[in-house]
């Protein structure tokens, strides 16, 4: 277990170094051929109806999240504060389900930006949570809004470079390659509550997720049934779902 009084730099140093990588990357532009996912299937009139029906259990996730951070008794925070980061982030899920099915409708550049914005204002929110709790929660809520809008900035950064004729997602990438080392990082600090260990299983479903849309045509290639975009979903849905099952069953640390 590291020294809480290491924290500043398991926040800054893997910001650097991620930082320094990203600036001396070339620019990295978004394929087209992203776009052109595997099941194009429609049913009944809705057109990728796998890629946009998929998206339901983000809603679901969400609203669910939603409505227990809310009740009372059902989560035990030890900071009146703390509920703030999972209602972020449970809504963000729920603009999740909306962008990235709206995205899916007919997908190109342009629509791709509702898709993102969602998602790392998801990322963002866990991020300042699992920092309030691991280092304190004022550090977490002033880095909150900071983080939230470096996130946003690098998708409409990435929108502003297509617009140019010059795609770049260095810093896209960047941002969630820092969460994810975070949220890992973050588990050698004294933790406040139980159940920590939790945000490596989440990151491992993000994982898989990734992974799932890599291979979209190679899953939808197995029988045609499924592809593996339509399963990232469902993937990264259930990384949500394990969020809200850890809030209602940890405690506090003795």
């Amino acid at each position: 277990m590291t020294s809480p009084a290491r924290a500043p730099l398991l926040l800054l140093a893997p910001a650097i170094v991620i930082a320094v990588i990203a600036l001396l990357l070339p620019p990295i532009p978004q394929p087209l051929a992203y776009h052109n996912f595997a099941d194009h299937r429609g049913w009944p009139g809705i057109p990728n109806f796998g890629d946009v029906v998929s998206n339901l259990p983000f809603a679901i996730v969400g609203v669910w999240g939603l409505l227990v951070v809310l009740a009372p008794g059902r989560t035990k925070f030890l900071d009146s504060r703390e509920p703030w980061f999972y209602l972020v982030a449970f809504a963000a899920l729920i603009l999740t389900a909306w962008g990235s099915a709206y995205y899916h409708l007919a997908p190109d550049n342009a629509r791709l930006v509702w898709d993102r914005i969602p998602i790392m204002i998801v990322f963002m929110a866990l991020l300042s949570a699992v920092i309030a709790e691991r280092v304190t929660v004022n550090v977490g809520l002033a880095l909150f809004p900071l983080l939230e809008i470096v996130g946003i900035a690098t998708v409409l950064y990435w929108q502003s470079s297509e617009l140019r004729g010059h795609g770049d997602l260095r810093f896209y990438f960047a941002v969630q390659v820092y969460a994810i080392l975070i949220l890992l990082l973050a588990l050698l600090l004294p933790p406040t509550y139980t159940r920590g260990s939790d945000f490596a299983i989440v990151v491992g479903l993000y994982v898989l997720a990734k992974v799932l849309e890599e291979t979209d045509r190679q899953v939808f290639a197995l029988g045609h049934l499924v592809s593996g975009h339509t399963l990232k979903h469902l993937a990264a849905a259930a990384a949500g779902y394990w969020i809200l099952r850890m809030l209602t069953r940890r405690v506090a640390m003795p």
